[in-house]
């Protein structure tokens, strides 16, 4: 059994965020980066299936500045193979993404591919029911654990209000997780170093460039307004004022 688990580097959000001259992107030049939070439990999601299996794992990410030593991260997590894909493409959209991976995976030939349910670039979470489409696969997200049972993969499926699902799905399948079955594992230095001297990293080239589907025209700080004004006094005082505000405001009408 072949897993593909795919990592994405995305802006680390606890650093301070530009906006670029151009008012169309953030300020990537200066700002850091991080693997993804939701694809680091997607490889350990895969890592446990593979401990359960006997799979073997591929970790596979876009080629941009920082993608090897997350790759290199990723076998001393317990990946088997490391690849990236060189798209020309810096930061592809999940649309574009899943036209690069899908072009990937038609060589690499998996039968299981796991990623994150969503990046801070990919908040409603459509690279995995893109990708899914465009490889013709049933594909599930929010998905919360994962079991192979012969050709089928079994997965809980988290909803709101506590709730969750156990579903079946016929391999190949694409599933984009949320949270692993056991945290991400720790990787100590010695492993880490062993990785970076030992691993060598597969780069697949795309035919083209997939191309975003879509031009940012504007990006802006959100404008401050002007503070939010406490309102003190008793319930009935208290219930009035508000009502002017609403009237002033031209949110009701007057008494």
């Amino acid at each position: 059994m072949h897993i593909v688990t795919v990592v994405r580097l995305v802006p680390d959000l606890l650093e301070e965020i530009q906006v670029n001259e151009q008012g169309t992107d953030i300020d990537r030049e200066w700002i850091g980066v991080k693997l993804c939070e939701f694809d680091d439990h997607a490889l350990e999601e895969s890592v446990l299936i593979k401990e359960a299996t006997g799979a073997t794992v591929t970790a596979v990410g876009i080629a941009v500045e920082g993608m090897d030593r997350v790759l290199q991260s990723a076998v001393a997590r317990g990946a088997d193979r490391a690849v990236k894909i060189d798209c020309g493409e810096a930061n592809p959209d999940s649309r574009a993404l899943a036209k690069l991976l899908c072009e990937a995976l038609a060589q690499l030939k998996p039968d299981l591919i796991l990623a994150g349910v969503q990046t801070p670039e990919d908040l409603f979470g459509q690279l995995v029911p893109f990708l899914g489409a465009l490889m013709g696969r049933p594909h599930a997200s929010g998905v919360t654990g994962a079991q192979v049972e012969g050709n089928a993969v079994v997965i809980q499926q988290e909803y709101g209000a506590g709730r969750a699902a156990r579903l079946k799905l016929a391999l190949p399948a694409v599933l984009g997780v949320q949270s692993a079955s056991q945290p991400p594992r720790y990787v100590s230095g010695t492993k880490l170093r062993q990785a970076i001297q030992g691993t060598k990293i597969e780069t697949l080239s795309a035919a083209a460039s997939a191309g975003n589907n879509g031009a940012v025209k504007e990006m802006r700080r959100p404008s401050r307004g002007q503070g939010a004004e406490m309102i003190d006094g008793e319930a009935e005082a208290v219930a009035g004022k508000i009502f002017d505000a609403l009237v002033a405001r031209g949110l009701v009408g007057g008494k």
